[in-house]
Parts: structure tokens; C-alpha cells; sequence
């Protein structure tokens, strides 16, 4: 099975129609009707939660949950299919919630993220704090609930790997790794010198965690067993690996207004990239034998698996 480079028109519809289903979703979850049980949603915070979530995004991640799910024979418009949306929307958001306190002051402080103003710029920063706070928590109400999910057992299952995957051991984990790989702790302030496998290490938690569960998450919805979502992680941890590699490339190699953020800035902050061990050419032959392995370990699949296979082509190739 040897998918070309460039994403076909056939992914690049589903990939946009997808996105197109979780905005719907993200924008029902984040209406100002107030639910039972709360008291009220303040206008401020929402309209940050909002600024922070609709309206951008490939939303990759729903779509491997998704992709995943229907490889391992759910149907797209099945009974499950709202809970598949569900989940799907609640990854969505832990990840807009990543992107709003990774662009805080005391982060990176970025001015830009998917080419309009970040949410502490667009508002402030305490405010940027509480709206990915606030997207943090709804995220996994929504796993929790019996209405969206009703298996009791594919919940727990779901908000137990969500939690590990976002937090100490995790994308949270990662970040704090990455702070520290900057130097921000070292007595003279100077970056550390990291080898090859703690870089591989700091981005399999601060990226990849995140996408590796949204792919066992799709397996997980579907009702697999523990050798397909086995399967699932493994697919799952190299294409984050390929995904990292990329936004590596993007930093050095794309211009802001393609990238929808500010680029260059790794190499100026000192940061620990594969890029800077690699080099570009050692990215690019790094990023065509993991797209392979993918494609390889999604053999069983046998063409179920076409869609997750050209999507790990499209997260090696992506530009922007």
C-alpha cells in the first residue's frame, strides 16, 4: 500500500469535512446556554474559550480519533457516532487548552497562534489562564457523561487514558522538560545539552502523548481489543514523532504568515530540537522511514487503514 506525498483530494475532503463536524460540536459545547448544574457562563471567559478554540485547526487529532474508530469497523453514522464526536471534541479541546497556556508570558509568549492573536494578547493573560483551565475541565466532562457515552467501561477507559496522556507523564510533563531544556533552571541560564534520545523523549510527551491517545482513543470508542489499541499506540507514537520533526522543519524553513505563528524562534531561545541534531536533511530521511513504520504496522488493517496511512503522509509532508 504506497500512498504518494501529496494528500489526495479524498483525504483532503474528509479531513475538512471532519473539521467541519467537531466546529459544530465545539460551538454547541461552548454556546452561553448554561447547563444544569452551573450557575453561570461568564461572557468574558467564554468569548476567550471561543477566540481559543473555534474558527482554526485542522483538527487533526478528532480526525485520527475518528479515523481510527471507523478503521476498526465503526460506522461513521452508526449508534455510536455521537459519542465518537464526543471524544473526538474533548481531545480537541484539552489541545486548544495546550495552545492557550503554551503561549503565555511565561511560556513562550507568542503573539500568534493560527494567524490572529493569542488568547492572553487578544484578552489577558489571567484570563488566558482561566479559558484553558476552563477547556481543560470541560474536556473531560464531556467524557464523563453518560448521555454522550454510554458505555460505562469505554468512559473510564477514555478519561483515564485522556489524563495520563495530558498530564505529569505526559503533554504537561513534556513541558516542563522543554523549560528546563532552555535553560530557565540552570544556575548560569544557558541551555542544556541534550542528547539525541532525551530530545526524542521531551517531544513524545509534549507532543506526541496527545496524538498517540487520540489514535488509541478511536480504537477504544470502536470497541477493539487490547491487541488493536496496541496497535493503535504504536501507529500513534510514530506519527508524533513525525509530526514534532515537522514543526521542526516549519520553524526553520516557513515563513510566519504561512506557518499561522511566529517560526525561527526555536534556534533563538536556545531550544533542544532533532533539527538541530539532525539537520534538515536527517529530518527529512527520519520523517520518510517513520512514515513507513506506520504504514507497516497498520498492515493487519489491511485497506481500513488506507486513510490513517495517507494522514501520516500528510503530517510528514505538512508545511504549515
Amino acid at each position: 500500500m504506497t500512498v504518494p506525498p501529496i494528500a489526495s483530494s479524498l483525504f483532503q475532503t474528509r479531513l475538512a469535512a471532519t473539521a467541519a463536524r467537531i466546529e459544530a460540536v465545539l460551538e454547541r459545547l461552548l454556546d452561553a446556554e448554561v447547563r444544569p448544574g452551573e450557575t453561570a457562563r461568564p461572557e468574558r471567559l467564554l468569548a476567550a474559550m471561543r477566540h481559543a478554540t473555534l474558527d482554526g485547526g485542522k483538527r487533526l487529532r478528532p480526525f485520527l480519533l475518528i479515523e481510527s474508530a471507523e478503521a476498526f469497523g465503526a460506522a461513521a453514522d452508526g449508534p455510536a457516532a455521537d459519542g465518537r464526536l464526543a471524544a473526538a471534541a474533548a481531545v480537541e479541546l484539552v489541545h486548544c487548552y495546550s495552545l492557550v497556556h503554551d503561549d503565555l508570558p511565561a511560556m513562550d509568549d507568542d503573539a500568534l497562534r493560527r494567524g490572529r492573536p493569542t488568547v492572553h494578547r487578544a484578552f489577558d493573560e489571567a484570563t488566558a489562564i482561566l479559558a484553558g483551565d476552563a477547556l481543560l475541565t470541560h474536556a473531560f466532562e464531556i467524557l464523563a457523561d453518560a448521555e454522550a457515552i454510554g458505555d460505562a467501561r469505554t468512559r473510564l477507559a477514555l478519561v483515564t487514558g485522556l489524563a495520563r496522556a495530558s498530564g505529569l507523564g505526559g503533554m504537561v510533563g513534556g513541558q516542563m522538560l522543554d523549560l528546563a531544556a532552555e535553560g530557565r533552571y540552570a544556575a548560569d541560564g544557558r541551555p542544556l545539552e541534550l542528547a539525541e534520545p532525551d530530545i526524542r523523549r521531551l517531544q513524545a510527551m509534549k507532543t506526541g502523548a496527545l496524538l498517540t491517545f487520540s489514535c488509541e482513543a478511536g480504537a477504544i470508542v470502536a470497541g477493539a481489543d487490547t491487541a488493536g489499541r496496541d496497535m493503535m499506540r504504536r501507529f500513534g507514537r510514530l506519527i508524533g514523532e513525525a509530526f514534532q520533526m515537522a514543526d521542526d522543519l516549519i520553524d526553520v524553513e516557513s515563513a510566519p504568515e504561512a506557518a499561522g505563528k511566529a517560526t525561527g524562534k526555536d534556534a533563538a531561545k536556545g531550544k533542544a530540537t532533532l533539527w538541530g541534531r539532525l539537520g534538515t536533511a536527517g529530518l527529512h530521511a527520519e520523517l520518510e522511514r517513520l512514515t513507513r513504520q506506520a504504514e507497516t504496522t497498520l498492515a493487519p488493517l489491511g485497506t481500513r487503514a488506507d486513510m490513517l496511512v495517507e494522514t501520516a503522509r500528510f503530517i510528514a509532508h505538512r508545511r504549515f
